[in-house]
């Protein structure tokens, strides 16, 4: 089985990840919000890299799964700059990103500023949710709580509620991928599901809208979900990999 092994991110916290050794480019899995590296997703697609002998990565963000850190301490901008540390410590050549959810917007923000990455796939990509989706529509109450309090608790479909802190939603301000042209230069395929109750089809087509590349696709799978981790998705996913250069 392949080691867990770890390195301090920025700010010190213990970032965790898991490398399975393989040819290029490394196939990157970036998890959604409050998802880790343990997720359907990311365990499928490791096992389907190893087996074609392609180099896969898998890690936690702070305050995810094994990394240090509280989850309410995070940001868009800090989750970000963990999934930089870990790329840039765990691979030393090209990178293909997975970004699936938030890791969509994470994979979006990357590639600003990592020159490694030749190409992307989205998965029900998730960019500008803290303000286009929390702040959007959060009720005047709820956005005097957030500014006030510092917090507020949303009931989740999954598991705990989601804590939203002010420092996320200010942050994610900062970090917003909607509002210009958006770069890249190389291959991306962005898929999304009909029934996504989290993400829709809006938010992909501005996506596609926003991104400035030469070859860019989007799917819409009819009766897929958010999770996306059906057989037939969980192939889909595999085939746009091996579009962008996998």
């Amino acid at each position: 089985m392949t080691e867990l092994t770890h390195i301090d991110g920025a700010n010190g916290t213990k970032l965790a990840y898991v490398k399975t050794q393989g040819q290029g480019p490394c196939i990157v899995f970036l998890s959604g919000f409050k998802s880790d590296m343990e997720g359907t997703k990311a365990i499928h697609l490791e096992a389907w890299a190893r087996d074609r002998g392609r180099a896969f990565l898998r890690f936690d963000y702070s305050g995810h799964g094994a990394s240090g850190g509280a989850f309410e301490d995070g940001s868009i901008g800090g989750w970000a700059a963990d999934s930089q540390a870990v790329i840039e410590a765990a691979t030393d050549g090209p990178v293909i990103l997975v970004g699936s959810s938030m890791g969509g917007w994470i994979a979006a923000l990357l590639s600003k500023v990592l020159p490694q990455v030749v190409g992307c796939v989205g998965i029900a990509a998730a960019p500008d949710f803290t303000e286009d989706g929390f702040w959007a529509n959060f009720t005047e109450d709820q956005r005097r709580a957030v500014m006030d309090d510092g917090q507020i608790a949303l009931p989740s479909e999954y598991d705990e509620p989601y804590i939203i802190t002010r420092r996320l939603i200010e942050d994610g301000r900062d970090r917003l991928v909607l509002r210009a042209p958006l770069p890249m230069s190389f291959p991306v395929r962005l898929l999304q599901g009909t029934e996504d109750t989290s993400v829709t089809r809006k938010t992909a087509l501005r996506l596609l809208d926003h991104i400035d590349g030469p070859d860019v696709r989007l799917t819409f799978v009819k009766g897929a979900d958010h999770r996306f981790s059906d057989p037939a998705s969980l192939a889909l996913i595999e085939s746009a990999i091996v579009d962008v250069g996998g």
